[in-house]
C-alpha cells in the first residue's frame, strides 16, 4: 500500500512540477515529492500521512477541475496512518513491529 501511494504521490508531483512556473505550486510539488520518497522508504509513516492529508485536501479546495483523485488519495493517507508502515520498513526496524493478539474471553 506504501508503494502504491509513494508512486501515485510521485506521478502528481511530476504533474505539479510541470504544470506552471509559480512559486506555490513548484512548492507543493517538491512537498508532494517528498512526502513520496519517505512513504517509499517508510520513514515516520504516520506523521507524513497527517502531511499528505493536509496537501491534498489544500488541492481539493485550491485547485478547479476534478479533485476526485485528490480526495482518493488523502483517504488512502488516511488508511496507510492508521494502518502503519508494515513490517518491512524504517519504521519497524527502528521502532519495532507492533502485533495485537487478540484473545478469547473465558466466562
Amino acid at each position: 500500500m506504501r508503494l502504491v501511494l509513494g508512486s501515485a504521490l510521485i506521478q502528481q508531483a511530476v504533474v505539479k512540477f510541470h504544470a506552471g512556473p509559480g512559486f506555490d505550486t513548484r512548492l507543493v510539488a517538491f512537498l508532494v515529492g517528498a512526502v513520496a520518497m519517505l512513504l517509499f522508504l517508510g520513514l515516520w509513516t504516520p506523521i507524513i500521512c497527517v502531511v499528505a492529508i493536509v496537501v491534498e485536501l489544500w488541492s481539493v479546495f485550491s485547485e478547479s477541475g476534478d479533485t476526485r483523485i485528490y480526495i482518493l488519495l488523502a483517504a488512502l493517507c488516511a488508511a496507510l496512518a492508521l494502518l502503519g508502515p508494515g513490517a518491512w520498513s524504517v519504521d519497524a526496524r527502528l521502532f519495532g513491529w507492533k502485533r495485537i493478539d487478540i484473545r478469547d474471553r473465558k466466562s
